[in-house]
């Protein structure tokens, strides 16, 4: 089978300011308790979402038909959610991997990541939220500044992701970034999203509500670079958790 399910308020110091990058990226930085990151500007557009060509024999019947999507202007977490920031919210670390703050935080179910993201806007006063499935798969892509990369950044998986079998996460931000500045949207943790799972061949709608949520990227954790394609989908039922599953912010 292809779907694996792969087996407090605190008391706050909040600073908001913008920022470019070095590569240009408009982006802005959040502090929350003395742990900062960085929110990308992702200017909106149209793309084809799906098993475009460059995804060749790799791509699943899930991911077909390609078709036209049209996205406003969003931002989105320059790396995944770390352990450090998790804990500036939360007060405690869930993770399995422990020995560096700096590694994403996994083993939290999407249910968790809402309960975490209400903290996080209790706290900045902002309207964070996870990323919808289009959104994170146009900023996989790069955006308006798309390559048409088969992986987040590069057509070479292992430039740009950690994946594979290792048994282990990694520092947010040590490999490759894509065409927007993005880390590891290929690999490291899969990344929950807000879109609950749904057909691409129904034409339908997408859901508000569903008993699968979608989540995208692949991992460190049992991922061949297959599954850290731009156009993989992954999914499990809202109050599930592992050590490979993690989070990125939109805005």
């Amino acid at each position: 089978m292809k779907h694996l399910f792969l087996i407090i308020a605190l008391a706050s110091s909040i600073f908001c300011a913008a920022q470019s990058t070095a590569n240009g990226t408009n982006s802005k930085t959040f502090t929350v308790n003395g742990v900062s990151f960085n929110m990308v500007l992702v200017n909106g557009g149209t793309y084809k979402m799906g098993a475009t060509t460059e995804q060749g024999s790799d791509a699943w019947d899930d991911e077909k038909p390609t078709h036209t999507v049209t996205l406003s202007d969003f931002s989105i977490g320059q790396t995944e959610v770390t352990q450090a920031l998790w804990q500036a919210v939360m007060g405690d670390n869930p993770a399995w991997e422990l020995g560096d703050l700096q590694r994403p935080v996994e083993r939290v179910s999407w249910d968790d990541c809402q309960m975490f993201i209400k903290k996080l806007n209790e706290l900045t006063g902002q309207h964070f939220r996870l990323p919808t499935e289009a959104e994170w798969e146009f900023a996989a892509r790069g955006g308006n500044a798309c390559r048409g990369y088969k992986y987040a950044g590069s057509n070479e998986c292992s430039l740009v992701a950690w994946y594979g079998s290792s048994g282990s996460t990694h520092p947010v931000a040590t490999k490759a970034p894509n065409e927007l500045g993005l880390y590891d949207m290929s690999g490291n943790v899969w990344e929950w999203c807000q879109t609950p799972y749904y057909n691409y061949n129904l034409g339908e709608t997408i859901p508000e509500t569903g008993k699968f949520l979608i989540f995208r990227g692949g991992s460190t954790w049992f991922s061949e670079a297959w599954k850290c394609r731009v156009s993989f989908r992954n999914l499990a039922p809202s109050d599930y958790k592992y050590c490979n599953l993690g989070l990125r912010l939109a805005l």
